[in-house]
């Protein structure tokens, strides 16, 4: 570890799915290659722990996808929070009554800006059958009694609807990570 280089968990949007697939032994070592320090991976998805030069998360965001995109030869956006960001946000999910009644599974849909205005508005009253959602600050929490695969709120439609880059994660996922690394500095 590198003193005073900030750590951050980053989560890769479209990495191991439709053909764009990433050893992430690679992945890792072409970070580490590029500059960045105790680079580790959770599970095939993309979902990344490391330190960093950059002195925000915008920055790392920008440079962890600039050199994973060169290297894979597709683009991979990059969604970075800090490891207090994902205990909070974790401590909030937890916090909100299930959306759907009997509970749905949860998922969180990071994106890498905030969502307001109209983009809220839309996604706080979606209200298809089986699927409910709410926008936390940059994340939206999508709940779900149907089938992943059959939802109409999909990453592709929150981000039409916000203009934003997203990327989903099952909250199960993102608690383990959080369990994992969220208390890391």
């Amino acid at each position: 570890m590198i003193a005073g280089m900030p750590q951050v968990i980053v989560f890769l949007r479209a990495v191991n799915v439709a053909g764009r697939f990433v050893k992430m032994a690679d992945l890792r070592h072409t970070l580490e290659e590029a500059g960045f320090t105790g680079v580790e991976s959770h599970i095939q998805s993309g979902n990344l722990l490391l330190r960093s030069r950059q002195r925000t998360t915008s920055a790392v965001a920008s440079r962890v996808s600039t050199v994973l995109s060169q290297w894979a030869g597709f683009e991979i956006p990059a969604i970075v929070r800090t490891p207090t960001e994902l205990n909070a946000l974790v401590k909030r999910v937890e916090g909100i009554p299930p959306l759907l009644e009997p509970g749905g599974r949860r998922y969180l849909a990071f994106a890498d800006r905030a969502i307001a205005g109209p983009a809220r508005e839309v996604l706080d009253g979606w209200d298809n059958s089986g699927e409910r959602a709410r926008v936390l600050d940059q994340d939206v929490l999508a709940e779900l009694t149907i089938d992943f695969h059959r939802t109409r709120l999909t990453n592709a439609r929150i981000e039409r609807i916000t203009g934003a880059v997203t990327t989903w994660r099952d909250f199960k996922v993102v608690r383990e990570i959080a369990e994992r690394w969220g208390e890391t500095q």
